[in-house]
């Protein structure tokens, strides 16, 4: 048996493990609540990379107020897709102002994501909803942050911090840091699993 294939054949075993357990419940229903925000360079080049700080800080400027008022993701979502043409448009400015050619694309999507720490909290992996923010080719290093609730948004009105939209059994999992390290791994395994699955199928 191949390499992979072991792997995939772990990953379903854990899948199964993990369903059934509330750890795995809790991380199912965090991916349900937060809206993100994902931006991708170019290439890895420095110049690219610089570029799509450039393009983060605009589009965090242009997004002061947007969400105010918003309680939840959904109505987040609404909010985001409204002023789409407008982020897009602000992020192209921007790099022609650095004197780039390269075209953006925004778009409201749900992806993968892999474990990640912002700041003193930890979002399990899974497939959440995204403002995702492309630009050119979009084969580099990404840059991404929280959207709603509004975590990286500067003087937000709208809910910023976790603790506003998540119930107090989440916030002790998200804030459990390495204590959670194996239930974090079988819960990305598990994830990783049903992403490849979904893929597969054309989902």
């Amino acid at each position: 048996m191949k390499i992979w294939e072991k792997s995939i054949c772990l990953a379903f075993v854990l899948s199964v493990l993990f369903s059934f357990t509330g750890f795995t419940a809790e991380c199912s229903d965090i991916q349900t609540r937060v809206l993100r925000l994902h931006v991708l360079a170019n290439s890895d080049s420095e110049r690219d990379q610089t570029l799509k700080l450039k393009v983060r800080d605009r589009i965090l400027a242009e997004s002061a107020g947007m969400l105010d008022g918003v309680k939840t993701r959904e109505e987040a979502e609404k909010a985001v897709s409204a002023r789409l043409p407008e982020i897009r448009r602000a992020a192209e400015e921007e790099l022609r102002s650095q004197g780039s050619s390269d075209e953006v694309h925004a778009e409201l999507t749900n992806m993968y994501f892999s474990t990640r720490q912002y700041g003193n909290v930890t979002l399990p992996a899974g497939q959440y909803d995204a403002l995702r923010v492309t630009i050119g080719s979009g084969r580099g290093h990404n840059w991404w942050c929280v959207l709603f609730p509004a975590l990286c948004l500067p003087a937000a009105e709208a809910p910023s911090s976790l603790e506003d939209v998540l119930n107090r059994n989440e916030m002790e999992l998200v804030q459990g840091g390495k204590g959670y390290d194996v239930e974090w791994k079988s819960v990305e395994l598990y994830e990783k699993f049903v992403d490849w699955l979904r893929l597969r199928h054309g989902g």
